[in-house]
């Protein structure tokens, strides 16, 4: 399936604001038989004084700017065409949850994709009793590793509310869950804690979903999203997968990858400073169009 994508996000400052400095993680991945980037572009207005682009430590493009100012407004705007492959069907070939870490241990590198970076707890998702004796709950010793990442991911989507209103980009884990609503940072969260309470390697991943408007509704521009969902590693047969828990589902063609890391401070699209003494408004405009 190929798609065009469009993202705008937009900043206005009064006063205008000084000395900005940006990490931004907004490229589509171009991933070996999974997701082609076939063209993408990304532009700062104004124009960065500094621009770095390079790829970090788990493969996600990243984008390094410096603006002087002083700047009234700043505005990023990502352009792409992605093709998203179809995941083959495959059956569970994962071992038994008392046997993963087994798998684990005979996993040899240290390269992005070892498992062995996404067993502990990382900045966003710390150990939490709460949490582990919830997914302990759901799942047995007998089930599969892949089972297991299913009866998580339902079980949260059915336990959890999705309210966008309900908590901020810097609302802890536990407070979302003990709450049991959030977006889908909050989901992702919680679902990564559970499973690494369990032994299984998960992170966290950052990009696009494509939204499809009611029966008989238009397309509204800019109305579709970032998204994020979670990978977990189930053992050498069947590697990593990927399941959306605020959709409830295996990830699909509808999703487009941006960048895997272990929480969300890995993959965050974009982080910055600068120096500013008044307001700040900001806005955002996802489209993601399939072409085929």
């Amino acid at each position: 399936m190929f798609y065009d994508i469009k993202l705008t996000l937009k900043y206005k400052y009064k006063p205008a604001a000084l000395g900005g400095r940006h990490i931004l993680r907004l490229m589509p991945a171009d991933i070996e038989a999974e997701q082609r980037l076939v063209a993408g572009l990304l532009e700062v207005s104004p124009r960065a004084d500094e621009r770095v682009d390079r790829v970090d430590f788990f493969g996600t493009q990243t984008t390094y700017t410096t603006c002087g100012g002083p700047n009234p407004a700043l505005s990023f705007t990502l352009t792409a065409r992605v093709n998203r492959l179809a995941s083959i069907p495959s059956f569970d070939m994962s071992p038994p949850l008392s046997a993963l870490g087994d798998e684990i241990r005979h996993y040899k590198g240290i390269d992005a994709r070892a498992p062995h970076h996404f067993l502990g707890v990382s900045p966003l998702v710390p150990k939490s009793q709460a949490v582990a004796d919830y997914a302990r709950g759901i799942v047995s010793s007998q089930m599969t590793s892949q089972e297991a990442v299913s009866r998580i991911t339902m079980a949260l989507n059915n336990d959890m509310k999705f309210d966008p209103d309900a908590t901020e980009v810097d609302t802890p884990m536990d407070e979302a869950f003990e709450n049991r609503h959030g977006v889908c940072q909050d989901f992702s969260h919680i679902m990564i804690c559970c499973l690494r309470s369990l032994g299984i390697p998960a992170g966290y991943v950052s990009g696009f979903l494509r939204t499809v408007p009611p029966p008989g509704k238009p397309r509204l521009e800019g109305a579709d999203a970032m998204h994020a969902w979670v990978q977990a590693w189930c053992g050498f047969e069947a590697g990593w997968v990927e399941f959306d828990p605020t959709n409830a589902t295996l990830v699909g063609q509808d999703h487009i990858v941006i960048g895997r890391g272990r929480d969300y401070s890995d993959v965050a699209p974009i982080k910055g400073i600068f120096r500013a003494a008044g307001s700040q408004e900001t806005s955002q405009a996802v489209d993601v169009i399939p072409l085929l």
